[in-house]
């Protein structure tokens, strides 16, 4: 099978070509379509790589994959597609010279990707996270602990910022694994922006303290996805997290959305939690590295 490539810096340019792909499956394609309007969106002139490629079969786009993250090593995010259009983007990366040496998404394909750069760099394929994809089902709400949700406001942005910066190694502690990239790519201006589109929740305890944050991704093509979920060490176990995801979940399909969240496989609570508030399971992902001895 011979594939055609297409591979742009430009987001709309790319949201045309791959709208119809990715509004097929909007719950699997959650994380490209999500970033990629919110990239288009803001407008800013990126310090790191950031393109997009889309895999054709024909007429058809039977794959899609981008390069956008702002943290190290630049991780590529892999939506689902044949081995061989894995390979094709492999081909074309090592075409391009450029050093990838992170995958994530979809399986098998991200593992296959990686695989064939690997086998380029002479290099072996370890894998960093297993992740997996929930959607909301039939929404449990369990009986709230002390306190209350509210939006977060302006006076509340340095906290946020601090808790967003956190997450990613607090959340790999909890799943028992390494530190994970760090938050120090989260700029102000993303924090300023969610805020302002109340796109960040916190759970206040009956004191006012602020214990827990759940951030939300606006609706792409009709799908709303969770995140970041953070209860810091000295407030956990008391159900903020589920009563918090609950609510927000509620409010976002109130809205007409569908809802949708990641958790670590390896992150026992965390998958307990929103199974018990109605999540189901849609499809497991995974996190590969390069190392080179």
């Amino acid at each position: 099978m011979t594939y055609r490539l297409e591979l742009t810096e430009d987001p709309e340019a790319f949201l045309k070509v791959a709208d119809e792909f990715l509004a097929a499956d909007p719950v699997v394609s959650t994380v490209v379509s999500s970033v990629t309007q919110r990239i288009a969106r803001d407008g800013l002139e990126p310090e790191h790589p950031q393109w997009w490629v889309t895999v054709h079969d024909g007429d058809e786009v039977v794959g899609v994959a981008m390069r956008t993250a702002p943290f190290v090593p630049h991780p590529m995010f892999v939506l689902p597609m044949p081995e061989d259009a894995a390979r094709a983007i492999a081909a074309a990366i090592v075409e391009r010279g450029e050093d990838v040496t992170a995958v994530n998404g979809a399986l098998p394909a991200a593992r296959v990707l990686i695989e064939a750069l690997a086998e380029h760099a002479g290099a072996e394929v370890e894998v960093h996270t297993q992740m997996r994809l929930h959607v909301l089902g039939d929404l449990v709400v369990p009986p709230a602990p002390p306190g209350r949700l509210r939006a977060a406001t302006p006076a509340d942005a340095q906290l946020c910022l601090d808790w967003y910066r956190v997450f990613d190694d607090e959340a790999s502690e909890q799943a028992g694994g390494r530190h994970g990239h760090g938050g120090e790519h989260v700029e102000p201006e993303l924090i300023d922006g969610k805020i302002e589109r109340q796109e960040i929740w916190l759970w206040e305890d009956e004191s006012g303290e602020v214990v827990h944050l759940s951030g939300n991704n606006p609706p792409s093509f009709g799908v709303a996805r969770i995140g970041p979920v953070l209860t810091p060490k000295p407030h956990r176990r008391r159900g903020y997290a589920s009563a918090a995801v609950a609510e927000v979940s509620r409010a976002l399909r109130d809205a007409g959305a569908e809802v949708c969240l990641y958790t670590d496989q390896a992150n026992a609570t965390s998958n307990k939690v929103y199974a018990a508030i109605g999540y189901v399971a849609v499809v497991d992902q995974a996190n590969f590295v390069l190392t080179r001895s």
